[in-house]
């Protein structure tokens, strides 16, 4: 629950309170870790101070003197003021020590209204709303309220409990509101309780200050309970540190052990291990909203990034948590009504696409998950996000359903099988939804529910309602593209728009897409062209050089992305068409070019351990099919690696021959077989432990010569005609594909002319959807389909943080696409972001990253019936 660490401001969003640049301006408790979008907490602060303070409300910061040194259980900053911090934690409890250069006053300034700020403009700031801190001359506790964030959370509560081992005189002070520099009082009074901003001044007479300090979400008894137990009076830095290193390598570290020397690959490994274990946090005995035996864990950022390869490596690492998690979910649908996408400060929210926890429940489920778990109030879950849609939370970012939790597309994917451009990220959602009702497919047949099964395997293949036979691309045919009731709508596969919230597509291209159902996938290959046809689409991906419009700028042009999550499994699709070797291949030039054990050394944001966690597959030679008890084979790094799995049970992987330029497989052996398949089964390897025995070369070498992994949800085979599959007489909505004509044959003349139509209509248009919002007539749900897809590319510029939301309330704009230039110093790529994850400074990658200048941002509206291309302006 405690993430200790240092909050810096650089003129951007920092995101987890640390960056390399800028000027600290607290240390604080609570944190998450390799998250984007927008910042969460970063409360419960102490700020050290030289001298005299004669407000400590005037934006007291401090300069970095030398870099930071960082190591497990242990931070150190060097302060310009020539400060000294250094810090340490466990659980529920944080430790501060100070040294102070002699001969000045050394002050400690505890802020209750300290917290991350955004500066995105899109109104996803973190505000403090009040609270209270009570003195004494070594100790201090209170509350602190907050609300917002990422995840737009309402209000929440934390407790503290601090104690300095030395005296000091004290004084609080409070300001005239909540987030102003005006002091209103500043005196030696105890304790202060307001709405407006306050906090105390701790002053002493020594050059050496040690804090213990305690958070709670239920009281500020629990949190002193909780500093006392954790960390006693007396306890030393080198103790904490000493324990934290030890549980560190107990409980995570030495979950794979290796021979391998190389330095470079062992931090790769184990900082990868570290990362991926610093989300969701385990609050159990910390629910401030229910009373219940089951654990509670919080801070999953997010299920949709995380489903497809995280919680499969919890799953073997962490068997214990991994079922406690399974729990708390259940527990959260309960007490909640849903399941969680994404979670933080005791709050769902933000769901990007599907209901994705569905997903790791199936996942457990098929790998024989049973323990404490009450599957049939799992199940219940399950079918909650499958039959029953969300009420809106008229979310900025998407007016059209809710971003907080479940399915807000249901009411189109149950009555029509597709979810139309009238829901923003319509075709991420059908993909998306498709693989969740599948994740139910599998549970109800588990559960003997027949009826359901067959239900949900037909719902689960309703992806296909998406695919256009005739959409092409770089000489390739069919892709999943948008479509209305009236047909599908025109779709350039290489562009996703702003791949943003109100657009089609979230943080990924339609050729990427396109490769999502790996439930369905001999109908996917079919549908392809067949098996060669699909190992040349997979090749194409790859290829550098393609325009993709600068979104992959960074990654050599490719299709291929992997700085984002939905392209996780692309290099792995070719062990179903019996091309193992082209996975090694790929995978590895992926794993050994785009990561690092260095600052920069992501392809994009961690999103809490994603990133981290595929390149922990690649290593192991592995990579899981969620839902399916199945994994794909890839080339292990190391000569010998054990794996300890709980229970004395272990799975060991050998290579004999491998190297840098020797790493396709050429033999295979499993439990002592020899091995013909690409894939293995939980059973195999995991259940009761188990041996893979590689023997590696230089050349590729057909050693996949038994059936391929599974197609569970497919009716056909790979070589089906397609034509037997999907009609290819293609329905095309003939409003838009009449207007794109209309529009193409306009001359220059009458272009110039349409940008004279656009300001006028444009004016014209906000008046009317401001009286129309001000009548109540505008209801996204009840837009006609057809015209809901027509975007214009008009881009609103200015900060658009308060003045924007009520524009937005006022106009019911529908957003679509939102760009932030985020610079970071010394890596080269700019990435705009997303609020809610991972549009995150992790996505859409391109040259060029450093930190952001300015808060400025685009930002596409629905206006009138105005097409970009129809007045010949870029997108």
């Amino acid at each position: 629950m405690v993430k200790l660490g240092p909050d810096v401001y650089f003129g951007g969003d920092a995101y987890s309170g640390s960056v390399p640049i800028g000027n600290f301006t607290g240390f604080s408790m609570m944190h998450e870790s390799g998250t984007g979008g927008a910042p969460k907490y970063g409360v419960v602060s102490q700020m050290p101070v030289l001298d005299n303070i004669p407000n400590p409300l005037a934006n007291l910061n401090d300069t970095r003197a030398a870099p930071d040194i960082t190591s497990v259980g242990y931070f150190k900053a060097s302060l310009g003021s020539g400060i000294q911090v250094e810090l340490s934690s466990t659980s529920r409890a944080g430790f501060y020590q100070y040294t102070f250069p002699s001969d000045n006053v050394s002050n400690i300034v505890v802020d209750v209204s300290h917290v991350l700020p955004s500066y995105r403009g899109q109104g996803l700031s973190q505000n403090y709303l009040g609270g209270n801190i009570t003195t004494s001359d070594s100790h201090y506790e209170g509350y602190g309220d907050y609300n917002n964030g990422w995840n737009r959370a309402p209000d929440w509560r934390i407790y503290f409990c601090g104690y300095f081992d030395t005296p000091a005189s004290v004084k609080t002070f409070v300001g005239q509101n909540e987030n102003g520099s005006t002091l209103v009082d500043y005196s030696t009074v105890p304790s202060a309780a307001s709405t407006a901003r306050l906090g105390a001044v701790f002053s002493f007479n020594s050059t050496t200050i040690m804090s213990r300090v305690g958070i709670s979400f239920i009281s500020t008894s629990q949190a002193c309970s909780n500093v006392n137990s954790q960390i006693p009076a007396g306890t030393t830095l080198s103790t904490l540190t000493t324990n934290a290193m030890q549980i560190w390598n107990e409980e995570v570290l030495s979950k794979v052990a290796t021979t391998e020397t190389s330095l470079n690959n062992l931090q790769l490994l184990y900082s990868s291990i570290y990362f991926m274990h610093l989300l969701p946090s385990n609050r159990t005995g910390e629910n401030p909203l229910w009373n219940s035996t089951e654990p509670y864990y919080d801070d999953t950022f997010t299920t949709w990034d995380l489903f497809r390869c995280t919680f499969a490596l919890l799953h073997i690492f962490q068997p214990t948590m991994y079922e406690e998690y399974i729990r708390s979910l259940i527990d959260i649908f309960r007490f909640e009504g849903y399941m969680p996408d994404a979670r933080s400060s005791n709050f769902n929210g933000a769901t990007q696409g599907g209901s994705n926890s569905d997903n790791v429940l199936a996942d457990a489920y098929v790998k024989g998950v049973r323990g404490a778990v009450n599957w049939t109030a799992g199940y219940e879950a399950m079918v909650k996000d499958a039959e029953v849609t969300p009420p809106n939370n008229n979310d900025p970012r998407d007016l059209s359903s809710s971003t907080k939790e479940g399915r807000g597309g249901l009411p189109n994917w149950i009555s029509l099988g597709y979810v139309t451009p009238t829901y923003g990220r319509s075709v991420t959602r059908a993909i998306e939804y498709s693989v969740n009702d599948f994740s139910l497919y599998q549970v109800a047949v588990g559960l003997g529910m027949e009826a359901d099964a067959n239900k949900y395997i037909a719902r689960s293949r309703n992806w296909r309602n998406h695919w256009n036979p005739n959409a092409t691309s770089l000489n390739f045919t069919g892709f999943v593209v948008p479509r209305t009731i009236a047909g599908f709508v025109p779709q350039d596969p290489l562009s996703c728009g702003g791949c943003y919230w109100g657009d089609a597509y979230y943080e990924a291209l339609p050729w990427e897409y396109s490769m999502n159902a790996h439930h369905d996938i001999n109908t996917l290959i079919a549908l392809s062209g067949g098996p060669t046809t699909f190992v040349s689409r997979l090749e194409t991906i790859f290829k550098p050089g393609i325009n993709t419009s600068g979104r992959s700028a960074a990654f050599n042009n490719t299709i291929f992305n992997p700085g984002n999550e939905p392209s996780f499994a692309t290099p792995y699709l070719y062990n179903y068409v019996g091309r193992q070797d082209r996975t090694v291949k790929q995978s590895r030039n992926i794993a050994k070019t785009y990561y690092a054990p260095t600052p920069g050394g992501l392809p994009g944001n961690s999103d809490a351990g994603a990133m981290e966690s595929w390149l922990l597959w690649n290593m192991l030679g592995l990579y899981p099919v969620i839902g399916q008890p199945i994994f794909l084979i890839g080339s292990p790094w190391f000569a010998n690696t054990t794996i300890a799995l709980g229970g004395g049970k272990t799975l060991s992987m050998t290579t004999v021959g491998g190297s840098d330029s020797s790493y396709y497989v050429q033999s295979l052996q499993v439990n002592g077989m020899t091995w013909n398949q690409s894939w293995v089964s939980w059973n195999d390897i995991f259940a009761n432990g188990g041996a893979m025995n590689f023997v590696l070369g230089p050349e590729a070498a057909n050693w996949t010569t038994g059936p391929p992994p599974p197609s569970p949800a497919s009716e056909f085979t790979q070589t089906t005609n397609p034509t037997a599959i999907i009609d290819p007489k293609v329905t095309m909505d003939p409003g838009l594909a009449a207007k794109e004509a209309k529009f193409k044959r306009r001359d220059i003349a009458l272009g110039v002319l349409g940008f004279a139509i656009l300001a006028i209509t444009g004016a014209a248009g906000a008046v009317w959807f401001w009286r129309g919002s001000k009548r109540g007539l505008v209801d996204s749900e009840k837009v006609d389909q057809e015209e809901a897809k027509k975007k214009s590319g008009n881009n609103l510029r200015g900060n658009v943080e308060a003045d924007s939301q009520w524009w937005r309330k006022r106009l019911d704009l529908s957003v679509f696409s939102s760009r932030w230039t985020a610079n970071r110093e010394g890596e080269g790529k700019t990435r705009p972001e997303s609020a809610g994850d991972s549009i995150k400074d992790g996505t859409m990658n391109t040259r060029q990253m450093e930190m952001p200048k300015s808060g400025i941002k685009e930002v596409g509206v629905n206006v009138l019936e105005i097409t970009p291309e129809s007045v010949g302006l870029d997108s």
